[in-house]
């Protein structure tokens, strides 16, 4: 039987990267997407989210509109220098003929894992904004999570967005601390296992040949080759997103080891560094599993041939 999914997301062109490998993941359910701020605007991401479901033929999907700024601090600035200014890299694609779903996020999925009558895993591949909430408004509904991936942070890599900090929990550092310091049985995703995982362009063609969903899902992630064609010396693109996905589709994919994780909430040069400490594994009740190690070959695959089937689904 699938497992039931939420993805609380902010696309972004990796965000819809995973959005369209869990719709082509029959191990999954994805019962409810769920927007937060994060690349772009709030209004933007969550009319992106509901574009690339309507994509992949799944207008089905509810989409719930979350927080469209961090808790405390403000964002210091979006992404749209990466993303493209609204968020799918230059991609306009066509408009979905669903609804909103009328519910702010978080009442929307403390239903849905209230409701539930099997654990739900929870994929957050934006800001963790959504998910604080989620524990401070309804901690009875946040107990039933299954499992929650994250994609964010960083054990011993340094940052992406700073020297020292990840882009997503860069985004809202207090966020990140409640959710990395709670009982949440979480995974975290972060620039260890993403970094080292690049989707080839030979990959990217397999997907974009396959029918109409791959060529677009190859179009938006056009932009994303333009940026980061200069750091990999043009050998291929990071997908986050699409990584941490793969691990809540498919439980072990990626090498983990239990931590404890705290984020500086500092307004210093260090704001936003997930602080894993590597001495030693904890047996703590609030230990993240952070992901160490991983087969980037075998992920690429798993991402690039679950793609090309999108179009015969």
């Amino acid at each position: 039987m699938p497992v039931p999914l939420v993805i609380d997301t902010d696309p972004g062109i990796d965000d819809a990267l995973a959005i369209l490998l869990a719709l082509a993941s029959p191990e999954v359910d994805l019962r409810l997407v769920t927007t937060v701020h994060g690349n772009v605007e709030l209004a933007q991401t969550t009319e992106n989210a509901l574009r690339v479901l309507h994509l992949a033929g799944r207008s089905d999907v509810p989409v719930a509109a979350g927080a469209r700024e961090s808790l405390i601090h403000p964002q210091p600035e979006r992404a749209g220098h990466v993303h493209g200014d609204a968020g799918l890299g230059g991609v306009r694609l066509p408009p979905s003929p669903a609804a909103l779903d009328h519910r702010p996020a978080v009442v929307a999925l403390a239903e849905l894992l209230t409701s539930s009558p099997v654990p739900v895993t929870v994929a957050a591949i934006g800001p963790l904004t959504n998910i604080a909430l989620l524990l401070r408004v309804f901690p009875g509904a946040a107990a039933r999570i299954g499992r929650l991936v994250v994609m964010g942070g960083s054990a011993a890599r340094g940052g992406n967005v700073t020297a020292a900090a990840e882009f997503n929990v860069w985004s809202d550092p207090e966020a990140a601390h409640a959710v990395l310091t709670s009982t949440l049985p979480t995974v975290m995703v972060g620039l260890d296992v993403t970094l080292p995982t690049l989707l080839r362009p030979e990959g990217i063609a397999r997907f974009a040949a396959a029918g109409p969903v791959g060529a677009q899902a190859a179009a938006i992630l056009q932009q994303y080759l333009d940026v980061q064609e200069a750091a990999s010396g043009g050998a291929g693109v990071v997908v986050h997103d699409a990584l941490a996905l793969t691990e809540a589709i498919a439980p072990g994919t990626l090498g983990a080891v239990r931590r404890d994780v705290v984020v500086d909430t500092s307004l210093g040069a260090g704001r936003g560094q997930t602080l894993v400490d590597r001495r030693r594994t904890s047996a703590a009740p609030t230990a993240v599993d952070v992901a160490e190690t991983v087969d980037s070959a075998a992920a690429v695959e798993f991402l690039v041939s679950r793609l090309a089937a999108l179009d015969t689904l």
